[in-house]
């Protein structure tokens, strides 16, 4: 995929069905309770009306997507887990033994584990959709070439045309990738401009002395590849990982498919802003799972505009709060689909007509 063709693409992706949203609006109003009553869930069956077109959406099929890469980055000294940890807990999530595969073969959901970029090969399961053996060190020269990061997207992009073609209802949007916190901190200070400082965390764990030589890594590759933080691709392909990019397709994908796509923690939400900076309208398509406890979280969440559903002090990643968060989406779409509406109740609906009229609680649009 070239450039040119990518940008074609992403100009013919429309935003949300803004009178699917407005019918099933008029639905919540005619629905037996206070208006408001259920929060969020609200907003979530209004927001997925619009991206399936439908009155009355339901989350059936749902997917873990996991992009798998390697960072050359952890030559470095960024993380206290071995690279090797990046290519066995691959295998591990296609046994459902890891946190996310636990969860999601609990609740019968799929998962497709895909290897973009691991310095390993792996056995099936595991999808081989390798473009290299791992991204370069960034403190040597840029983590890959534009025409690979392209290809990565593109990856991500095709990954989520085969869900739709699969009939998957709902995609969950993960990673494995072990250094992926410093590039997603890279990409995300590079699409802000805030400093490494403000968004650095430990990631899976290091001592005081491992983390002040994160930041000064990340401090070092920002002054040695100088990415323009207005071009996306350049940026993930100078400090980012096929990982990202890959997911970031998988989210323009869902866009494309008109799929309710889930975001999971700091690596995904990196991910889900650069699918953005690239397509505004992805963002209809987005619903974030859980605050993730790292801190450059927060501030992808507030350039996103959108709020987590759960506060759970997650920081596992792998696409671990997307199990749990398709739940919440398909108990939106139970109530607003199998609720009784004032009319189906029997109940006269004129009590509320002050309470309504004070606009006291208000569905999200």
């Amino acid at each position: 995929m070239t450039e040119r063709e990518l940008h074609e693409l992403l100009n013919k992706i429309e935003p949300a069905d803004a009178g699917a949203m407005d019918a099933a609006k008029k639905r919540q109003a005619e629905l037996a309770k206070p208006p408001g009553s259920l929060g969020a869930l609200e907003d979530y069956a209004v927001r997925l009306a619009g991206i399936t077109g439908k009155l009355c959406p339901e989350i059936e099929k749902c997917r873990v997507i996991v992009l798998a890469a390697d960072n050359g980055v952890v030559c470095e000294g960024v993380s206290c887990t071995p690279q090797s940890v990046t290519a066995q807990q691959c295998i591990n999530m296609t046994r459902h033994k890891t946190g996310m595969s636990a969860l999601a073969g609990y609740f019968g959901d799929e998962i497709a584990v895909v290897d973009v970029g691991v310095a390993a090969e792996l056995p099936t399961p595991v999808l081989n959709r390798k473009i290299r053996l791992g991204t370069a060190d960034l403190l040597r020269e840029p983590a890959m070439t534009r025409e690979e990061a392209l290809r990565a997207i593109e990856t991500g992009l095709e990954l989520a045309r085969q869900a739709a073609r699969e009939g998957v209802s709902c995609v969950g949007v993960g990673e494995m990738g072990i250094g992926n916190t410093t590039t997603s901190t890279l990409v995300l200070s590079c699409l802000t401009g805030l400093s490494p400082d403000e968004l650095t965390g430990r990631g899976g764990g290091l001592t005081d002395e491992g983390f002040r030589r994160k930041k000064e890594v990340i401090r070092r590759a920002l002054e040695l590849q100088r990415p323009d933080g207005s071009d996306v691709i350049g940026v993930l392909s100078k400090v980012g990982g096929l990982d990202l990019a890959a997911m970031c397709g998988v989210f323009l994908g869902c866009a494309e498919q008109k799929i309710p796509a889930v975001v999971d923690g700091f690596i995904s939400i990196t991910a889900a802003l650069c699918a953005v900076r690239l397509c505004p309208q992805a963002k209809d398509f987005m619903f974030l799972s859980h605050a993730s406890f790292e801190i450059g979280y927060r501030k992808a969440a507030q350039e996103l505009g959108l709020e987590p559903c759960l506060q759970l002090g997650m920081r596992l990643g792998e696409g671990s709060g997307c199990p749990i968060m398709f739940r919440i989406l398909q108990a939106a779409c139970a109530a607003h689909g199998n609720m009784a509406t004032f009319s189906e109740a029997a109940i006269n609906d004129n009590y509320l007509t002050p309470i309504r009229k004070g606009n006291a609680y208000e569905v999200k649009s």
